[in-house]
């Protein structure tokens, strides 16, 4: 039986671009596990409905519903423990990631990218996250990522401490894959999906990395529409 996956797309269904959703995506195919594909919008609230709440990703897994894509991992590692583990016996140091990933890099990338977001939308999406966002914000959308290449060279240096571990090793996990490097990659696959602006230098170790990242499972994330 496969497991049901509600995911994010644009105006293009094959283009996915949640962050979240990625390292669910990601974390599917570690485990080998097939999917229902269930392409999602934001205003497509009423579909998830029935998980008491209104965000991506969700899964439907042996007939429970799973969001937060925490959570959504550890139901994957405790229902699967004899598929490939994510989280190698280390649950807490890549929860710290993950959590790092969600207030130190998400943040950033979101401020350098969120006005080219609108263009990949699908039409009923567009005035919905524009409205939210700059709700939020308190100031266009265009206003918000106007000073990027002034924060550009601060973003690079915050994510030192990535660089120091692939210093040492292949992957954030260490010598194989996991959820680490799934929590970080999503955030640069947002961007990869989303906006031609470039985060990373050629010659970064992280841009290497990412594109290893990109290439597991036959090329699962490199192949996704982007702007490459």
């Amino acid at each position: 039986m496969s497991v049901v996956f509600y995911d994010l797309a644009g105006a293009d269904r094959a283009r996915r671009f949640s962050p979240y959703c990625w390292r669910i995506r990601m974390a599917l195919a570690h485990k080998g596990l097939e999917i229902e594909d269930r392409p999602w919008c934001f205003t497509e609230k009423d579909v998830i409905g029935f998980t008491g709440q209104g965000l991506v990703p969700v899964i439907v897994d042996r007939g429970r519903a799973v969001h937060d894509s925490w959570e959504i991992a550890r139901h994957l590692e405790a229902t699967y423990p004899d598929r490939p583990s994510l989280f190698g016996g280390a649950e807490a140091p890549i929860r710290l990631i993950a959590s790092w990933t969600d207030r130190a890099i998400q943040p950033q990338i979101g401020r350098m990218i969120i006005a080219d977001i609108v263009a990949v939308l699908d039409e009923k999406d567009k005035t919905y996250f524009r409205e939210s966002r700059e709700k939020r914000f308190g100031m266009s959308l265009e206003q918000v990522q106007a000073d990027r290449d002034e924060r550009l060279p601060a973003f690079r240096q915050s994510l030192e401490p990535l660089r120091t571990v692939l210093a040492s090793y292949p992957w954030l996990g260490g010598d194989k894959p996991n959820y680490a490097d799934y929590a970080v990659f999503g955030a640069f696959q947002w961007a990869r999906c989303t906006s031609a602006y470039r985060l990373l230098t050629a010659e970064d170790p992280i841009a290497g990395w990412r594109d290893r990242v990109g290439a597991l499972f036959g090329g699962l994330a490199a192949k996704a529409p982007a702007f490459d």
